[in-house]
């Protein structure tokens, strides 16, 4: 998933971006208001991360902004004001939840899978993929072919998700590289291919079919 943070104390956001990005998301930071309100106008994110205290243009102008311009992506709130009629100001103007500092990296991510949860809505069609043999569960976070569980690394995980969402088809090393490691560059590095190879030894290995080709010259393709 891709969620943006805004948040301007440095060691908040380190902390929140570096958990998050551990766990196998893509994620955007901007230290501001209107660097947060540009980016969530104008990039697709799963749900937003923002601070309420921000420079500039606060957190819960930003939330109004979006409101009004009927954008609907979750948002948590972060903040260190904790009072009742602090979370009630934050939830009524757009905010889906409210988390006070200092916090738990667990119950933040907690909060964040429930707030894409119900946005995506409670349907299988939302939460599981499904190519041939192989299956893929969103919110267990489990992988299983034929029935049997494939214990996969975070950033494998993302990658696979990528494979099965656009199955069947060609995706290239730009594709993969801006989608799930949100590289609007070519580092120049073989980190697609280490990853790829390590995915064919945990999906493909010991199985007669193979589910992920090298498409020479173009890129790789996940198919049934």
């Amino acid at each position: 998933m891709r969620f943006l943070v805004i948040e301007d104390d440095a060691s908040v956001a380190e902390f929140t971006c570096g958990g998050l990005r551990e766990a196998g998301h893509t994620v955007d930071h901007a230290d501001n208001g209107k660097d947060g309100l540009f980016l969530a106008t104008t990039e697709s994110y799963d749900a937003l991360v923002v601070d309420r205290m921000l420079p500039g243009v606060d957190g819960l102008s930003v939330i109004r902004t979006l409101r009004a311009s009927e954008n609907a992506t979750p948002v948590l709130i972060l903040s260190a004001l904790g009072q009742v009629d602090d979370r009630v100001k934050g939830l009524q103007a757009g905010g889906d939840d409210y988390l006070t500092k200092p916090f738990a990296f667990s119950e933040l991510q907690a909060r964040l899978e429930a707030l894409t949860r119900r946005s995506r809505g409670s349907g299988s069609a939302e939460t599981e993929l499904n190519v041939g043999p192989l299956e893929m569960n969103l919110l267990k976070r489990e992988v299983r072919r034929s029935g049997e569980l494939i214990e996969l690394q975070p950033r494998d995980f993302q990658l696979l998700e990528y494979l099965m969402r656009n199955a069947e088809q060609v995706v290239t090393r730009t594709m993969l590289l801006e989608n799930v490691w949100d590289y609007h560059f070519d580092p120049q590095t073989n980190v697609i291919d280490v990853h790829i190879s390590r995915l064919r030894a945990k999906i493909d290995k010991g199985h007669e079919r193979a589910l992920i080709h090298t498409v020479r010259g173009a890129g790789y393709k996940l198919s049934a």
